[in-house]
């Protein structure tokens, strides 16, 4: 039998599964999780908890052993929904979708989807009340496609590019067009890897565009958790091409699997939100999300989070040790973070503007489940303190079983931050109302 447990904010704490847990809200208090407190499990997820996880707080290889633990993912409850801060509100969009993955926002409005699994993009438009009232497949028969992005950067792309697993290609496109207009075109044939959905090495290939048009960034994830053979050449890397598919070159490297890809929209920098990898404890080494600097190394397979060096490659690569970049934002260890997006937009309150919204798909590899939530990083002036607060929680519904999982998020044209569920197989959407109701 499945026991439901509920959560209940009352003032700062939280009723938890019927014993109370002090859980102090940066919504109300400021009150901020640190060291381990800040790793802590879904237990202690709620919305408007502040996380900080330092660098001095990842412990040391095989501090605990390393578990197998995915989830079952069963239907929702009858009494369970996301959890989300006061005044926000959650509403489904969409429901039986088929392994949706990444969402985009195209410059029309209309929310381009990734079904990953059935090899097709699908099409929801919105209508004034930000209802779905129409929806079109507008590719088929691709490979395993995620990432999607419109060419030029502006308000009249001429092309829709996808990332297949092992190809990035592109379609002509008009604003409010339901279907291809015409074939797909080739544009890098030769994305190394490709793989399945149960195999092969990470599969997602995030694609996005420079500010200025000129560059196109391809994220491709490692074959293996931590192996540094040949198989492994071009991969755990984001490439940079021209958007004609020439002048390749890596741009960054050591990055494990950057599953999302963004560009923060003052700095013009590019950011990633990553996996990093497993069978090294419960909360080793911690996921991230960080600005990737042109030709930076993080790290993989040989060290993790600055020079700390992975113990089954102990000794390798010492000229490296001092050259791995420590990134922005550290994560609760495998968190399976995914997707991410920068709010610019004005519904929400203004504390929001610019910052980060992140999907955490959920954990496996770890003990005490985490992850299974939307996370919010504050960015000022194109940076952050390392920071993050649980934006959206509530999927986890005991130790063993879970009935959502976050992975792709953008924001619609009214400003609602809408994100997709691949245990679900459903669309959600979060607005800002003000309302103050339970």
């Amino acid at each position: 039998m499945i026991r439901l447990v509920l959560i209940a904010a009352i003032g700062s704490e939280l009723l938890v599964g019927g014993g109370w847990v002090v859980a102090q809200t940066n919504e109300t208090t400021g009150g901020l999780r640190t060291h381990q407190a800040a790793m802590g499990d879904w237990t202690t997820d709620a919305a408007g908890v502040r996380r900080l996880i330092t660098v001095g707080d990842i412990p040391q290889p095989f501090d605990t052993t390393s578990s197998d633990n995915g989830p079952d993912i069963v239907p929702r409850p009858a009494q369970a929904w996301p959890q989300v801060p006061p005044g926000f509100e959650v509403d489904v969009l969409a429901e039986g979708l088929s392994n949706p993955r990444k969402i985009i926002t195209a410059p029309n409005g209309d929310l381009f989807i990734a079904e990953s699994g059935p090899g097709r993009v699908k099409i929801l438009r919105q209508g004034q009340d930000g209802k779905v009232t129409n929806t079109t497949i507008f590719a088929n028969h691709l490979r395993q496609p995620f990432g999607i992005a419109f060419y030029p950067p502006g308000d009249n792309p001429k092309y829709v590019y996808m990332a297949n697993t092992d190809s990035v290609i592109r379609f002509p496109y008009q604003n409010g067009d339901l279907t291809a207009r015409g074939p797909e075109e080739m544009i890098v044939p030769d994305i190394p890897g490709g793989g399945h959905l149960r195999g092969g090495g990470h599969w997602t290939r995030d694609i996005v565009f420079s500010l200025d048009g000129k560059k196109m960034f391809v994220s491709v994830g490692s074959h293996s958790n931590v192996s540094d053979d040949p198989q492994e050449k071009n991969r755990a890397d984001v490439l940079q091409y021209n958007p004609d598919g020439t002048g390749f070159r890596i741009y960054a490297w050591g990055i494990r699997n950057a599953v999302g890809l963004a560009i923060e929209p003052q700095t013009g920098e590019l950011w990633g939100s990553v996996n990093e990898r497993d069978a090294l404890g419960d909360n080793l080494p911690p996921d991230y999300i960080t600005h990737i600097q042109e030709n930076g190394f993080y790290g993989w397979p040989w060290y993790y989070i600055g020079n700390h060096q992975d113990p089954r490659h102990a000794g390798k690569h010492p000229e490296l040790a001092d050259k791995v970049i420590i990134p922005d934002v550290l994560l609760q260890a495998h968190s399976a973070s995914l997707c991410m997006t920068f709010y610019t937009a004005k519904q929400f309150p203004a504390r929001y503007r610019g910052c980060i919204f992140a999907a955490e798909h959920g954990s496996w590899n770890r003990a005490r489940r985490t992850g299974y939530k939307i996370i919010c990083v504050p960015i000022h002036d194109g940076k952050s303190s390392g920071e993050y607060d649980d934006f959206m929680t509530g999927f986890v519904v005991d130790a063993g079983h879970v009935w959502g999982r976050p992975v792709g998020v953008t924001v619609d044209t009214q400003g609602s931050l809408i994100l997709v569920d691949d245990g679900g197989n459903r669309v959600w959407r979060i607005r800002y109302t003000g309302a103050t109701s339970p």
